[in-house]
């Protein structure tokens, strides 16, 4: 089965990491080691846009040496850490990769994440993201943060993009090593 070519504006998607990759939760030991729970859902999540041709990164306001490793894991096209000032990050991106807010999807939980909302193209929040933000979402994911939002979104960004659950899946189930799938 051939998949359908993705056919959607969105170009590049970016995830906030606290409440939206993870639970919002930070796990900090006696030496002030921060550790961080992220899904193998939303991991594959990544993969799975880039077979499609979509970029994908981080724009979060924290910064830590767990994420710093997560993100290399997974191959992100795009780390913005340590930026609580979105929209000056944001402008950044745009420089440097191209292309236009408009093409841009964002996931965000809090209200650090607000100044995005009705400046990218899709703006998109877990269920439990604080309520200003839902309000403001474009898109309200049925997961929760850390609970596999990052695979929903995905989903949903290909599918308005023309490409069925099992055309989006179709290239990584071919071949997972080719299509650099990491969970």
């Amino acid at each position: 089965m051939e998949s359908a070519k993705y056919q959607g504006p969105i170009k590049l998607v970016l995830f906030d990491v606290d409440g939206v990759l993870t639970d919002g939760g930070l796990h900090i030991d006696g030496k002030g080691e921060q550790f961080k729970t992220f899904n193998v859902r939303d991991g594959l999540a990544v993969a799975l846009l880039r077979v499609h041709g979509i970029r994908c990164g981080v724009l979060s306001g924290k910064a830590s040496p767990s994420l710093d490793f997560r993100i290399q894991q997974l191959g992100m096209d795009v780390a913005v850490t340590g930026r609580l000032e979105k929209l000056d990050a944001l402008a950044a991106i745009c420089r440097d990769l191209g292309i236009n807010e408009a093409e841009i999807a964002y996931v965000g939980d809090d209200v650090v994440d607000l100044p995005l909302a009705g400046r990218v193209g899709r703006f998109y929040a877990p269920s439990d993201a604080h309520p200003l933000v839902l309000a403001a979402a474009d898109v309200v994911a049925d997961a929760q943060g850390g609970r596999g939002v990052g695979r929903e979104v995905a989903e949903r960004v290909l599918a308005d993009g023309g490409v069925d659950l099992p055309g989006a899946y179709a290239p990584l189930i071919a071949g997972w090593s080719a299509a650099g799938a990491v969970q």
